[in-house]
């Protein structure tokens, strides 16, 4: 007997309407209260945050069931959608809807009630319903089955993605696990940076360039390709599935605004992993607010000297070149002011990590996310060429960098589904050798049913990240979808791995266990690239902009 409800692409489609049609009907609501006359007013935003907040959580989930729907009938149309693809979509599905009608869990603590706003659940009851018996002990109890046998494959079902994609994934997937994942928590447990070996191996296997342009030493491919092949090195790794951020946003921002000098003297580098860059825009007061930042540059002569503190800065000591955003124009007290420069350093060791003039720092320990370890620096006087200003023009870095956000938030979201497949990788693996009662645990439906969760909603991640990243691909405006991408994955990564070390019981909380290291690495995704709440009102105010 099947499983699989009937019609389930069809089925998956009107469940994806339905959900569509609630945000609609909250997105009026919510326009109600921050733009009552059609036009947004950010003070009233921000009052009413949990509701603009809730909306934006609302559509991300609409949008992972209208992409797992999509996806589901361009399988099922080539023969393809089998239990593998259909059981955890239709438990997704289910699940999603269910939230939205009672309640979206926007963190442990936050719950975002559509009822609240006035909006009615009925019309989510007929999909929901007819999704019910989808949704039962033995479709998870399967999942579980299914998810055994796939054991060691880059996912549980099928991913769509053309050959050269599939090839990638299964390339990177192998490589992490031959060459990552056995040393990870050692590197971990050390506070190890992640070895040049490494870094090298990953350079001649082009993971730096992945999105360059094949003019300047890259391999000319798209964000999708990024997604892969992040998510498959964050699965050995969430350190060396990141490795690729920082060269991601310096080619980004130097193909998009540099000049043709620029171009010539660091894209090759970066792309080949000769140039380790670093991005370093945050400080201490401004945090997400980068448009008060007060680190400055003073220009004398052909030189700028730069004053201030940056913070959080990662893998600073080892780079040898830095983006920095800095204030140029000392009468500004907003973006208008700032400037990028792309700032050449030596490579520092453990004994001298800045051995440069004007240049100090050290390094902020961390709980998870190591192997390239965090730094707080500071300024005074350090010199950086007028050559290196990005584009030439001072002013400009603000509007550079924002242009970089999309990226580098559709590329943090494929970095959570890694962490949380390796969450489940790792849960499915305990469970199936713990035995207690004289059975695996995994026969136990409450461990049973958190591995099947966490299958379907890294399955609907997955789709939602690479929506995002064609998107971009195809130069379309993506702050929206890369923002959902990035908030929603972050949750999962976080609820996969907090349910990862449930199963593993008290053997999960001690630090000699790798799934203890997923906790502390699943944490910091919700926190960096903007944080959850940065991003809920990011799609928030796209949602709502010109709602009435």
């Amino acid at each position: 007997m099947t499983l699989i409800l009937p019609s389930l692409p069809a089925l998956l489609a009107r469940a994806a309407d339905a959900a569509d049609a609630m945000v609609g009907e909250l997105k009026d609501a919510v326009a109600a209260r921050v733009a009552p006359e059609g036009r947004l007013d950010r003070k009233a935003l921000d009052r009413e945050q949990h509701a603009a907040h809730g909306l934006a959580w609302c559509a991300a989930y609409a949008e992972t069931l209208r992409q797992t729907a999509a996806w589901a009938h361009e399988l099922d149309a080539t023969g393809r959608f089998g239990e593998a693809e259909a059981l955890p979509a239709q438990l997704l599905a289910h699940e999603y809807l269910s939230q939205l009608s009672g309640g979206v869990p926007m963190n442990q603590g936050e719950v975002f009630r559509p009822a609240d706003l006035g909006v009615a659940a009925a019309r989510l009851e007929p999909p929901l319903s007819a999704l019910r018996p989808g949704a039962n002990q033995a479709v998870k109890d399967r999942i579980v089955i299914l998810l055994e046998q796939a054991r060691g494959r880059p996912s549980l079902e099928t991913s769509g993605l053309d050959e050269t994609l599939e090839a990638i994934r299964e390339q990177f997937t192998a490589f992490a696990a031959e060459k990552i994942a056995p040393f990870a928590h050692g590197w971990h447990l050390a506070n190890d940076l992640i070895p040049l070996q490494l870094i090298e191996a990953l350079g001649e296997l082009g993971v730096f360039g992945l999105t360059a342009p094949e003019d300047f030493g890259g391999s000319g491919l798209g964000k999708v390709a990024m997604c892969v092949v992040s998510e498959a090195l964050s699965r050995g790794w969430i350190g060396t599935g990141s490795l690729g951020t920082r060269s991601e946003i310096a080619a980004e921002l130097i193909l998009a605004h540099g000049t043709p000098d620029q171009k010539s003297r660091f894209l090759p580098g970066v792309a080949s992993g000769a140039i380790i860059p670093t991005a370093v825009f945050t400080e201490p007061e401004a945090g997400s607010d980068l448009a008060s930042l007060r680190t400055r540059a003073v220009r004398e002569g052909e030189v700028w000297k730069v004053y201030g503190a940056k913070t959080w800065i990662t893998h600073a000591a080892r780079a040898d070149l830095m983006t920095l955003l800095v204030r140029t124009d000392p009468g500004s007290k907003d973006h208008r002011g700032l400037s990028m420069f792309l700032a050449e350093k030596p490579r520092g060791t453990d004994g001298d990590p800045f051995p440069a003039p004007g240049l100090s720092g050290g390094e902020i320990p961390v709980i998870g996310y190591r192997g390239m370890r965090e730094y707080e620096i500071a300024f005074d006087a350090f010199e950086a060429p007028h050559a290196n200003l990005l584009g030439g023009t001072p002013g400009q870095g603000f509007v550079q960098l924002m242009s970089t956000f999309e990226s580098a938030r559709i590329q943090t979201a494929a970095r959570a589904i890694g962490v949380a497949q390796n969450a489940l990788d790792l849960a499915l693996d305990y469970a199936l050798a713990r035995r207690q009662f004289g059975a695996p645990i995994a026969g136990f439906p409450r461990v049973a049913n958190k591995l099947a969760m966490m299958a379907a909603e890294i399955a609907g991640a997955r789709r939602l990240a690479w929506f995002a990243a064609r998107a971009k691909d195809e130069g379309r405006r993506c702050d929206l979808e890369a923002g959902m991408a990035k908030l929603t994955a972050a949750r999962i990564a976080w609820a996969a791995a907090d349910n990862a070390v449930q199963i593993h019981g008290g053997t999960g909380f001690a630090v000699e266990q790798p799934v203890s290291r997923l906790l502390a690495d699943a944490r910091i995704l919700n926190i960096f690239e903007g944080a959850g709440e940065i991003q809920a009102q990011v799609i928030a105010r796209r949602l709502l902009e010109g709602a009435n």
